[in-house]
């Protein structure tokens, strides 16, 4: 990670950069600083209890979970809620329910919509929806809202991942059949009609996490098993999308094998592109808990982040893999280290797996079976989705579920403290301290004398880093004259002015 620090500026850089041109923002000609979406938390309604799985299907967005009422933003538990029993569906423009609203008897932990748009499929433990029975598994029509009454696959246990490519769904879990045939926690079946396809491969422990190759020829699989068709795959896979076979998979010896003291596991797979993100989370002091990016057509390994607090749930959105953690440590990977707090909400970069700039938080509720904040995301090139087990959002009332934009704006710097101001016969030197943006890490301090622009300069900033001090030297000053200085940072989108200070030149 670079950074950029400078302890003295010399007055003729000072001149030489008051003489340079305004150019574009420094995201325009850096876009590695800028997130894609936005710090700023939207509007969205809220749950009460945790979303386990969320997924969106053009301007709807379905989430599943434990809960089993909605709420109005803003509203305590007991106020302005919507009865919706483990599913909802939300206006992607508008965060406020639609009237999606069948009755389940049982948890919902996984979700896929298809590629037309026209069918949602969710998994589970339910054995009822609106009173009929469906076996850990049902479909709905995307349009209108109802149950596909032909379309009834018995899964004979919880149903924990799903993914749809053509007419093939793809199912993993904690299964042994499906439509009575064995199935060892994976099995698939046709979209339209239901019936089960020969995909079968043997998984001996549950699966967490499917997701497909962009051309749909590769099965990603995930979870705590240890062996897929009776051969070492530690808790990842890459798969023959018909005949279920794996194939070598070099990326995957990434993830530790277990040990007496510490085991991993795959929490989250995201696909895009020729690249595969895998997330993982562990047991014990020090274990793998980060981020992996596999080439998809090679299988090799690209990059490895090992932030330690496990990552539930990540989500690729062109140069940003987002992830849903409850990360602590980081400095292995050049950002935070422990004494930081804990960091549920991050983006890393997809070409090297480094902290980018998009800091907003969350917290976990300790009363939740899980307690471990963020659990599900899901997004397209403009939003960002995420479903857990918080309370809190930005520090702010939001319970289980939340959206982020890229509506113009988003976060602004923090606002410059005054500098301090060092008069001498033939100049003055202004000493200012860097501010942090939460959605960007390079930002522009202007120094101004009165309305003067004396100098402008880029400089990388962290949150949770020490405030770092510069200084510029303003030779053009008179002797007994009494100057007005004050900073301004900007980051392209908006300008933080800060208080002014005033000295007289000896």
């Amino acid at each position: 990670m670079k950074k950029y620090v400078f302890a003295l500026v010399t007055a003729a850089a000072v001149v030489a950069a008051a003489l340079i041109p305004s150019g574009p923002p420094v995201e325009a000609a850096t876009p590695g600083f800028a997130s894609a979406v936005s710090a700023i938390k939207q509007t969205s309604w809220q749950t009460n209890n945790s979303v386990n799985a969320l997924a969106i299907s053009g301007n709807t967005v379905f989430a599943g979970g434990l809960f089993t009422k909605i709420r109005q933003p803003g509203k305590p538990a007991g106020q302005g809620e919507a009865v919706r029993t483990y599913i909802a569906a939300f206006n992607r423009t508008t965060g406020a329910p639609t009237a999606f609203a069948p009755t389940l008897n049982g948890p919902v932990y996984s979700i896929a919509t298809s590629p037309d748009g026209n069918w949602v499929v969710i998994g589970g433990d339910f054995t009822t929806v609106n009173g009929i029975k469906r076996s850990k598994i049902a479909m709905f029509s995307v349009v209108t809202g109802k149950l596909v009454a032909a379309w009834d696959p018995v899964v004979s246990a919880r149903v924990k991942a799903l993914a749809i490519f053509g007419n093939s769904v793809f199912i993993g879990g904690s299964f042994g059949r499906i439509d009575g045939v064995t199935r060892s926690r994976l099995g698939a079946v046709r979209l339209i009609q239901g019936d089960l396809l020969p995909w079968n491969p043997v998984a001996n422990g549950d699966v967490y996490a499917i997701d497909l190759s962009d051309n749909g020829t590769r099965v990603f699989v995930g979870g705590p098993f240890s062996t897929i068709n009776g051969k070492d795959h530690y808790s990842l896979a890459m798969t023959n999308n018909t005949t279920g076979a794996a194939y070598t998979f070099a990326a995957a010896a990434a993830i530790p094998k277990p040990t007496a003291t510490c085991t991993t596991r795959v929490k989250d797979i995201d696909t895009l592109g020729d690249n595969v993100y895998v997330s993982n989370g562990g047991d014990g002091g020090g274990c793998y808990d980060g981020v992996l990016a596999a080439q998809v057509s090679t299988g090799k390994l690209l990059w490895k982040n090992n932030c330690l607090g496990a990552t539930e749930a990540i989500k690729a959105i062109g140069n940003w893999v987002y992830k849903g953690s409850h990360a602590h440590n980081c400095s292995d990977s050049g950002a935070f280290g422990d004494g930081t707090g804990t960091h549920y909400l991050l983006v890393e970069s997809a070409i090297n797996g480094k902290i980018g700039p998009w800091f907003p938080n969350t917290d976990a509720d300790q009363s939740s079976t899980t307690q471990v904040g963020p659990l599900a995301m899901a997004g397209t090139s403009t939003d960002l989705w995420v479903g857990g087990d918080f309370l809190n959002v930005n520090g702010k009332p939001q319970r289980g579920l939340t959206r982020f934009t890229n509506a113009p704006g988003g976060a602004a710097p923090a606002v410059p403290k005054a500098p301090i101001l060092i008069p001498s016969s033939d100049k003055v030197q202004v000493k200012f301290n860097d501010v942090y943006d939460l959605d960007n890490i390079s930002l522009t301090y202007n120094v101004f004398r009165g309305s003067t622009n004396v100098g402008s300069f880029k400089y990388m900033s962290y949150f949770w880093e020490p405030r770092k001090t510069y200084t510029v030297s303003d030779t053009g000053v008179q002797r007994g004259q009494t100057y007005t200085y004050h900073i301004e940072v900007h980051d392209g989108r908006n300008i933080m002015k800060g208080p002014s200070v005033s000295v007289k030149v000896p």
